[in-house]
């Protein structure tokens, strides 16, 4: 397998992190974005976004939660997707609500490195409510914390990203909850091995 990847994208981490969980992380090239690899990217996902992952048979798949059920087939570790019930259904949502907070957290990064405007302020205070939000019910609700599933490892990247992107937010301080759960599953090695560069 081959990934296209860039080190400090959340949706790239998610992916690398659910490959070492299931011990297959050896089987996959990564082929960092950049202009050397911008074309073979672009034919591999008209999109040109990473994560994009090339399986052995040729097969492109691209967005995060696509690539990790794909993983989730490869090798012999437990699912990271519960394929049944509740459990099911409560890991899908977890997965959703990490992917939104790394929606909002990466649409705000952009706008923050743009010139100050009335409307992108108004963007950025609209998604940085969402990602109050989310994690006021995550206080509330927090994911699992026995055996990782996907939900779990969504919401650990986007917690990370947020670590990485707007410390000064201070999410940490008014989640004590959440933060206890973040700082005992990013012990895990698929969330230890892959924090952003800093």
């Amino acid at each position: 397998m081959k990934l296209f990847y860039s080190a400090t994208s959340p949706y790239v981490r998610k992916v690398v992190a659910c490959a070492i969980t299931r011990e297959i992380d050896s089987q996959i090239e990564r082929i960092p974005s950049g202009a050397a690899s911008a074309e073979a990217l672009a034919q591999a996902n008209p999109l040109g976004k990473v994560p994009t992952l090339l399986t052995p048979d040729g097969v492109a798949l691209f967005d995060s939660p696509v690539i990790c059920e794909y993983l989730d087939t490869v090798g012999d570790a437990p699912p990271l997707f519960p394929d049944h019930g509740a459990h099911r259904w409560l890991a899908l949502k977890y997965q959703a609500l990490g992917d939104g907070i790394m929606d909002a957290a990466v649409m705000t990064r952009g706008e923050v490195l743009r010139p100050a405007e009335e409307a992108r302020q108004k963007n950025m205070d609209h998604q940085k409510l969402a990602i109050t939000r989310s994690l006021t019910l995550l206080e509330a609700h927090l994911p699992s914390s026995g055996t990782p599933d996907i939900g779990a490892i969504s919401v650990a990247c986007a917690l990370g990203y947020l670590d990485f992107r707007f410390a000064d937010d201070g999410w940490r301080g008014q989640f004590p909850r959440l933060l206890q759960w973040f700082e005992s599953i990013s012990a895990l090695p698929g969330l230890a091995t892959t924090i952003p560069p800093g």
